[in-house]
């Protein structure tokens, strides 16, 4: 008896069996059904967090967007007219892989580049916008994307249109170089000429706004807003402290640390986005064309 105990028996094969089927049993969930928070860890049914704006509906961290997604959800529907997206990204600097990630964003985000510039109508108010997409090689700025955002705002300029700009960036992008650098100056040369005649530029802040993006066009908008708890700097924490041998305080480049600071001049939830920017148009002169 104690020799069958433990002895091989084929009954061992059918416990196999049955955990196989319990594998085979368990539900077949389609990829993409459900979300997780990254800030509080919910699992949150997809078609919910898209009616409510890609908005957690626990904890209301704000997610981030892909740009087509955001002027859809900003614009008037089928208003939007895209400009200069045939400009297309060169290598000058011969950077190994370059031309690989460059088509790998592309296909990520159908996007030509790492912002969508055009025109559209926010309620019946011709604007003319630009919207960056950390989705594209995180929202760097390169030449194509300094070329489209100066373009725009010369457009803006010469039809006298108001300006917004959503920016969402990890800073100017390295692949370039120098080149990268020096859309911060174009872009700003641009935006000066813009307020010289006397119209309105607003900037919107999302997660994240950094580098070389905060340090000029940014930061240069008449009327800054942003999305709350949106990471907004320069440099990166860790090089700060360590520059100054100090410890920054836990809210430290967010939004509200900045609004606290006078940087920002609000900060407005992705649902109530509409509505605010109208306002300060219509309050600004701004027409309808209906």
């Amino acid at each position: 008896m104690l020799k069958d105990l433990f002895s091989k028996k084929k009954s061992y094969g059918t416990i196999k069996n049955i955990n196989s089927d319990v594998k085979e049993s368990q539900p077949n969930i389609p990829s993409g059904m459900w979300d997780k928070c990254e800030n509080c860890n919910s699992i949150i049914y997809h078609e919910d967090l898209k009616q409510n704006n890609y908005v957690c509906n626990k904890c209301n961290h704000h997610f981030k967007l892909r740009a087509y997604d955001r002027i859809k959800m900003f614009l008037d529907e089928d208003s939007f007219q895209e400009l200069y997206k045939e400009l297309s990204t060169k290598n000058p600097l011969d950077f190994k892989d370059y031309e690989e990630k460059l088509d790998k964003a592309h296909k990520n985000t159908e996007s030509s580049e790492a912002v969508v510039t055009g025109i559209g109508n926010l309620n019946g108010v011709k604007v003319a916008i630009g919207v960056m997409d950390s989705y594209f090689m995180m929202g760097s700025m390169g030449t194509v994307v300094g070329e489209k955002l100066t373009r725009l705002i010369e457009k803006a300029t010469t039809d006298k249109l108001p300006l917004i700009i959503f920016t969402a960036s990890g800073g100017a992008r390295m692949q370039e170089g120098i080149f990268s650098l020096m859309q911060m100056a174009k872009v700003s040369a641009a935006l000066a000429k813009h307020s010289d005649e006397g119209l309105l530029y607003i900037t919107i802040l999302t997660y994240p706004t950094t580098g070389g993006v905060t340090a000029s066009f940014a930061m240069e908008g008449d009327i800054i807003l942003s999305e709350p708890k949106a990471l907004i700097g320069f440099a990166g924490r860790r090089v700060i402290e360590n520059t100054i041998k100090q410890i920054l305080p836990e809210d430290f480049q967010t939004a509200e640390f900045l609004l606290e600071k006078g940087f920002v001049d609000k900060i407005v939830e992705r649902k109530d986005l509409r509505t605010c920017v109208y306002k300060i148009l219509k309050i600004h002169g701004g027409k309808r064309y209906e």
